[in-house]
């Protein structure tokens, strides 16, 4: 593609190469086909595209993003996990709201850093980073979160920090809104290492 400006054929290669991504493209993968900077932020100005995150663009025309958040998270960090509030959150089982986006990495990883929106990141090791993890639609991004079981067992692994009447009321809206798995919840206690904390307050809800 030259450097020519925003021409109308020029526009129509870049939408098709936008679709082809499904909607979003990073710059760095626009420039690798032949796109100059120039081209793309005269193609932002004039409302084609729009930023979603740092580096990451979509098509204008698309319909609103719901988690803007989330994408920007997903999109900076894809290998992190949602967990604790921002889990609950997305499970429907809080009626905290997050002001930030919680997200587990690997003991080894860096924390994930974000100036906006803001992040906070916990390392996990081991099973209790791999266990429970479901991967779900976000925006048209691929986004990884724990299970409502695992987010529970990490919660109370975690109640000192984000509180125990949080760690309670999510236990309970867990029971009402959704399936009651017992057996599932204290297998995610014993790799939380949360067993005998959790164990009584289980047992409550049978």
């Amino acid at each position: 593609m030259s450097d020519s400006g925003a021409s109308p054929s020029f526009r129509a290669q870049l939408q098709a190469l936008f679709r082809q991504h499904g909607g979003q493209l990073r710059m760095s993968e626009a420039l690798a086909q032949g796109i100059s900077r120039y081209q793309f932020y005269q193609l932002r100005d004039e409302g084609l595209i729009e930023q979603v995150s740092r580096g990451l663009y979509r098509l204008s025309d698309l319909p609103p993003i719901e988690n803007p958040d989330l994408v920007a998270a997903v999109t900076r960090f894809p290998h992190a996990v949602l967990c604790l509030i921002s889990a609950l959150d997305w499970h429907g089982i809080t009626t905290q709201i997050p002001h930030q986006v919680h997200l587990a990495v690997e003991r080894d990883a860096r924390l994930p850093v974000l100036d906006y929106p803001p992040i906070t990141g916990y390392r996990f090791s081991g099973q209790a980073f791999n266990k429970g993890i479901e991967q779900v639609e976000v925006d048209g991004n691929t986004l990884q979160v724990y299970s409502p079981e695992k987010t529970l067992a990490d919660c109370f692994k975690f109640r000192n920090r984000i509180g125990m009447d949080v760690v309670l009321e999510a236990l309970e809206l867990y029971r009402t809104r959704r399936p009651f798995l017992p057996g599932k919840l204290m297998e995610c206690a014993r790799i939380c290492r949360v067993a005998k904390v959790m164990a009584p307050y289980v047992e409550a809800k049978l």
